[in-house]
């Protein structure tokens, strides 16, 4: 078994911005945000990278990754969102994780030079993490589009 920062969100062992879980993965506000708003969505199962995913739980992982999209994008009133992970290189925590992070043009992010910020408080960032999780419960389809 695992023990690395990911599996201690998922099994509850840390703390975490959480903002919605299933079965199949966890998503969660990261704690060091692109901007406020970007959530990280993780593989219930640990697998470090997309390659260790199993191949039957990629299409129920990455329906994940589309609903929190989604709503982040509605949440945060974004233009946009840009997704991305790591394998290996430039992975900071070795379990695959998905971010999804709210853009807005010319909201100062070039390339691959990504400032990071940080949330107020605890109150903050709750806050953005209820209103991600309020737009996943709102949307249509999918295993995260409605309250379940």
């Amino acid at each position: 078994m695992s023990t690395d920062l990911f599996c201690e969100i998922v099994a509850g062992e840390r703390p975490a911005f959480v903002v919605r879980a299933d079965e199949v993965a966890v998503s969660f506000l990261d704690a060091r945000p692109l901007f406020k708003g970007h959530v990280l969505v993780v593989p219930r199962r640990h697998a470090e990278t997309l390659a260790d995913l199993p191949l039957p739980d990629v299409g129920p992982f990455f329906e994940r990754v589309q609903a929190v999209a989604r709503a982040v994008e509605e949440a945060m009133e974004a233009a946009g969102t840009f997704v991305a992970m790591n394998n290996h290189v430039s992975q900071s925590v070795p379990h695959l994780h998905v971010h999804v992070v709210p853009r807005n043009r010319k909201d100062g992010l070039r390339g691959f030079f990504w400032p990071r910020t940080k949330y107020d408080s605890d109150e903050e960032a709750r806050s953005y993490a209820d209103a991600v999780a309020k737009a996943l419960a709102q949307g249509q389809g999918g295993p995260w589009g409605s309250a379940e």
